[in-house]
């Protein structure tokens, strides 16, 4: 994928997170997820926002992106945060594990194994959970979004039906029993 379709998905992801974070002020229960493409992004929103707000926001945001709010393109719950941590604290445990396997000189990854490397793998999952946080937010702002617009323009937001991913992220985010999702494009 060329430099220039990349850049256009860094942009589109900085907007919808900075649409986001401008709704998360002024909606309190709200909860929304999102993905970016080169042609725009999508949102989800799960909570009772009118299609006004929605397109208030994407404007607000913009603008404030525009004029220099590059932390506003940063959010804690982005996927890039979330993978960073899952892939730490993964390797955090696999590392425990078989370092304790080695010096056991076991073969198998066994019950004397595990019993012997938890109090260590459970204090080395935490740790990678504390550092893992700040580092997604950092491979965020340097990686995955790009707050200088540039030419980006927001050309329309319209409501567009649910998914079957935004179904499947519904219930991720315990909002299974909301019925209220609106989904835009």
């Amino acid at each position: 994928m060329s430099t220039y379709w990349l850049d256009r998905v860094r942009r589109n992801h900085a907007l919808e997170h900075a649409t986001i974070n401008v709704m998360s002020k002024k909606h309190k229960d709200f909860s929304a997820q999102g993905n970016s493409t080169p042609w725009g992004f999508n949102l989800n929103i799960y909570g009772d926002v009118s299609d006004e707000d929605v397109s208030s926001a994407v404007q607000t945001a913009y603008d404030r992106l525009q004029a220099g709010e590059e932390k506003l393109a940063l959010h804690p719950n982005c996927g890039t945060v979330l993978l960073t941590t899952a892939v730490m604290a993964t390797l955090a445990a696999q590392a425990t594990l078989s370092i304790e396997r080695r010096r056991q000189n076991s073969p198998a990854l066994d019950l004397a194994v595990l019993t012997a490397a938890l109090p260590v793998t459970i204090m080395a999952v935490f740790i990678s959970l504390v550092i893992s946080r700040p580092l997604g937010m950092t491979l965020q702002a340097n990686y995955t979004v790009d707050p200088q617009l540039g030419d980006l323009q927001v050309q329309e937001v319209k409501a567009v039906s649910p998914s079957a991913i935004t179904r499947l992220f519904q219930l991720l985010l315990g909002q299974a029993n909301n019925q209220n999702v609106n989904s835009f494009k």
